[in-house]
């Protein structure tokens, strides 16, 4: 059913799900805070906005796709977002932010008569063009099964909970995606200094305990030096940085993320990759074996 939406920040992941959102025959709306990267989207058939307020008029649906917490509550609570939501409007932020910043969200828009679900994502800009997302939603069961339609063109959607457990479980994902590319890139480092061959090795653990997408995608990135960002390392951090912030409210301890948080943060800081995709921790564990950033 064709449902009329807003989509707030046409960035790296958000330019493709409003494609794959125009191409499943919806009427959208999209702003980005850089109106040149949601011009394009014009020619793809949808309204660009001169701001967010104006984007949200008459929407049934509002996802926003922001960089953090802080950047998604100044969207909805400072620019006229929240006060230009038509009653009964949805709004499903697919921003990756603190499970404590998404129950606050919900809290603030229900007295604006909309409702709220957390529904982060996990699988990239090709995930996005492929409409092939894990899309981890919390919040209330009945407004999550009318969102169906909405989340269908761009992946599999799963309620995990109530609000603000999508975030958990987008922390908890992140969790494993950033300790697993630190597996992989020592992995992969092993066999290339082994004089292995290397798409041999991924192709005999296809199918095996060890493969993974990061394995197969990352470990291809990582053989040909391609480091250009999809999933940056900046983001990466912030999601860490979250994890650890979680944990410690729940007073719990997690040691390997903590650890490969801080090789990605001196991936960031002393060797310039902020910018960088994730995969490119594989150059701070060269620069750490002083073998810089080329194969020898």
């Amino acid at each position: 059913m064709s449902a009329s939406i807003a989509l707030l920040g046409t960035g790296l992941m958000g330019l493709p799900m409003a494609r794959r959102l125009l191409g499943a025959g919806h009427r959208l709306t999209v702003w980005n805070r850089d109106s040149a990267k949601a011009a394009p989207l014009a020619q793809d058939g949808a309204r660009v906005a001169a701001s967010a307020a104006d984007a949200v008029k008459g929407a049934d649906h509002v996802i926003t796709m922001l960089t953090d917490g802080s950047v998604v509550e100044k969207v909805l609570f400072e620019t006229g977002v929240a006060d230009n939501l038509d009653h009964g409007a949805c709004v499903i932020d697919m921003s990756s932010i603190k499970p404590s910043q998404a129950r606050a969200h919900a809290a603030r828009l229900a007295a604006f008569g909309a409702t709220h679900l957390d529904a982060p994502v996990s699988g990239g800009t090709k995930g996005a063009e492929d409409g092939t997302l894990a899309i981890m939603v919390g919040g209330e069961t009945s407004v999550f099964e009318r969102a169906a339609d909405v989340f269908a063109p761009m992946g599999r959607a799963i309620r995990v909970g109530p609000s603000g457990a999508g975030q958990l479980a987008k922390l908890a994902n992140q969790a494993i995606v950033g300790v697993t590319i630190g597996a992989v890139a020592e992995a992969i480092l092993l066999v290339e200094e082994g004089g292995g061959d290397l798409d041999a090795f991924r192709t005999a653990l296809s199918g095996g305990f060890a493969d993974s997408t990061i394995l197969q995608l990352h470990g291809q990135r990582m053989q040909s030096r391609d480091f250009a960002p999809r999933g940056r390392v900046s983001v990466q951090i912030k999601d860490l940085d979250n994890i650890l912030a979680e944990a410690a409210d729940l007073g719990i301890r997690l040691p390997f993320v903590a650890a490969v948080r801080d090789r990605f943060a001196r991936l960031a800081d002393e060797l310039g990759g902020a910018d960088l995709d994730h995969s490119a921790l594989f150059q701070e564990l060269l620069d750490l074996n002083g073998r810089g950033s080329t194969r020898t």
